[in-house]
C-alpha cells in the first residue's frame, strides 16, 4: 500500500510544493513547528533512511542542503535544523526546519498558517531554489 508520501509524489493528496527533480520532491510540513518546515522525500518509496542506497542517500542529503540554503535565503532564523525521524510515516523524509529557539525543534510546538500563508512561503524559497 501507498504511502501519504507516495500520494503526494503521485498527486493524488496536494501538497505546498517547494522543490523538485526527477528524483525527490520537497513540500512544506502541514503541521509544522514553525513557519517553513518543510520535509524533503525521495520519490522512490523506501520505508528507512539507511535502507537507502549509498548514492541515494548521499543525493537526498545534497537536494535537502540545497533546499535548506533556499530556505535560510527567505526565513527569518537563526538556522536551519535537520532531523529524520520517520517513525509517522514509512517513507524516507528528512525535515528541515527554521530553528530560532530550542523550541522550534521539539515538535510539541505546532504553528497554525493558513493556506495562504502555506503558499506565499512555498513559492517564497522555490523562487530562492
Amino acid at each position: 500500500m501507498s504511502t501519504i508520501f507516495t500520494k503526494i509524489i503521485n498527486g493524488e493528496i496536494p501538497c505546498y510544493k517547494v522543490a523538485e527533480n526527477d528524483k525527490f520532491l520537497a513540500f512544506l510540513d502541514i503541521n509544522p513547528n514553525a513557519k517553513g518546515h518543510t520535509l524533503c522525500i525521495p520519490k522512490k518509496e523506501t520505508n528507512k533512511i539507511f535502507d537507502l542506497e549509498e548514492d541515494e542517500y548521499t543525493e537526498l542529503m545534497q537536494f535537502s542542503r540545497k533546499v535548506a540554503l533556499a530556505m535560510r535565503k527567505v526565513i527569518n532564523c537563526q538556522r536551519i535544523g535537520m532531523t529524520v525521524i520517520g517513525l509517522e510515516v514509512p517513507h524516507v523524509h528528512v525535515h528541515l526546519i527554521p530553528l530560532t529557539t530550542m523550541e522550534d525543534a521539539r515538535f510539541i510546538n505546532k504553528q497554525q498558517l493558513t493556506p495562504e500563508d502555506f503558499e506565499a512561503v512555498a513559492k517564497q524559497i522555490n523562487e530562492a531554489f
